[in-house]
């Protein structure tokens, strides 16, 4: 691989690491489920891993400098690897307390793994193509990790593929991305003014676009995980889809936004980012508006449906200007900060998913939908300050 440029290894690392996240993720509800889990129990213990990574993050930020995120990395990874062994040979044998332990430790890894990619690639080089390759990456690459899962499951090769067997082919794909990241070589790439300690609450906090931004994306990621926070809960339960119908379901309608996130990019981002808004989020809210009044089976599942389509879309109007216009010297802090505020939201969100998915369906919408009511009207105010700023340079 030395003939590979360090940022492509990354990407490359990466994409291992995608597929394996999607192939467990999209099968770790189900399998708590199969050991005697209630969709609440699943709901607070993904929300109680998820509140645990943004303290993780919070400490990474603190203290693990630029030179040493690779090695950071690569252990985060191995003790990833170590942990889903465990979480393997726990299937089935009723101890609850271990297997909470092990999700936690679970999410941790991953959401510490994803959070310092991004940083890692920018000690190389830092620009929007880059930073749109790897976010498709992961995007692409975890959608390949579903179409696995969805192609295996079920299958008897010798063994029949159940979710114990899908989490250990996980581990697999794991070990592939550690043997990456150990032949990635950016020491020598780094500069040593860019670990440098910064105040990040402070650079962001007196910074208006930042702190209505921040407020934005907690509301956001709130949003999301109250509605989708249990997909394939909802899908088996209360659609009554089989687990490779709801996996084929999230696999081709995670693929085509994926297509459809590169096509809007080239061709159909509007001029007025108003507009832009109003189709990622304003028809989402209709559609989720539509399913609480409705409380339809079919009106509920084109709302999740939109919502996983369009989820890609206008990344660089909704995020990417408030990333990229971050200096360099405070990306790495920046990077933490943005996901322990989404990890935040979703934790939250995940907790709000698990009481209402018991209450009813049409619940988890509505509650979604009121949280888009702020996150419409924060990401409009967003634009008017971001035009207002432009208009005085």
């Amino acid at each position: 691989m030395k003939k590979v440029k360090s940022e492509n290894k990354i990407l490359i690392m990466l994409a291992f690491f995608s597929i394996s996240i999607g192939l467990w993720e999209n099968f770790r509800q189900l399998w708590l489920q199969d050991n005697n889990f209630s969709p609440t129990d699943i709901g607070n213990i993904i929300s109680i891993g998820t509140l645990i990574s943004v303290l993780g993050i919070m400490l990474v930020g603190k203290y693990v400098k630029l030179n040493k995120l690779k090695n950071f990395i690569k252990y985060a990874l191995i003790i990833k690897f170590l942990n889903m062994i465990v979480l393997f040979g726990l299937n089935n044998i009723g101890n609850s307390n271990l297997i909470n332990f092990s999700i936690i430790i679970d999410i941790l890894t991953e959401y510490l793994v994803t959070t310092s990619i991004y940083p890692l690639i920018t000690t190389i080089i830092k620009n929007n193509t880059i930073y749109s390759k790897r976010k498709l990456t992961e995007y692409f690459f975890r959608d390949i990790g579903i179409l696995v899962g969805g192609l295996l499951i079920g299958k008897n090769i010798g063994i029949l593929i159940n979710y114990n067997i899908c989490l250990l082919i996980s581990a697999i794909f794991l070990i592939f991305s550690i043997i990456v990241i150990f032949n990635i070589n950016i020491n020598g790439n780094i500069n040593s003014k860019s670990t440098k300690k910064n105040n990040i609450f402070k650079y962001i906090f007196t910074n208006k676009i930042q702190t209505i931004y921040a407020i934005y994306f907690f509301i956001g990621s709130t949003a999301m995980q109250t509605a989708l926070g249990l997909k394939m809960l909802t899908l088996t339960n209360y659609f009554k889809f089989s687990d490779t119908q709801a996996t084929n379901y999230l696999l081709i309608v995670g693929l085509l936004a994926d297509v459809i996130g590169i096509i809007v990019l080239k061709y159909l981002t509007p001029k007025n980012d108003y507009i832009t808004i109003t189709i990622k989020f304003g028809v989402r809210f209709i559609a989720y508006s539509i399913a609480f009044l409705s409380n339809n089976l079919i009106f509920t599942l084109i709302a999740i449906t939109w919502s996983i389509l369009i989820s890609t879309a206008y990344e660089n109007i909704c995020d990417g200007y408030y990333i990229n216009n971050v200096e360099n010297e405070y990306q790495l802090s920046f990077t933490n900060f943005r996901y322990i505020v989404k990890y935040l939201g979703e934790a939250i969100g995940l907790f709000l998913c698990g009481i209402t998915y018991n209450i009813g369906l049409r619940y988890m919408f509505g509650l979604s939908a009121l949280f888009m009511i702020f996150q419409i009207g924060l990401a409009y105010y967003l634009i008017y300050l971001r035009n207002k700023n432009a208009t005085q340079q």
